[in-house]
């Protein structure tokens, strides 16, 4: 996968974890708030694997 494909698939995990967090609260669903801190971290993961494939091609 591309920096850019990581940035953008975990940008849209986080999103949608944010998302069932909020949902989960308001529905006062400990599962859907579960799943959503889950989902954002592992957006927030993507993320990042993004971030260090672009170090790594700009020391090339």
């Amino acid at each position: 996968m591309s920096s850019t494909t990581d940035k953008i698939k975990g940008a849209a995990n986080e999103a949608v974890g944010k998302a069932k967090q909020g949902i989960g609260n308001v529905t006062d669903s400990d599962k859907l708030k579960a799943e959503g801190a889950a989902q954002e971290l592992k957006g927030k993961a993507q993320g990042t694997v993004g971030d260090a494939k672009d170090a790594v091609k700009s020391k090339l």
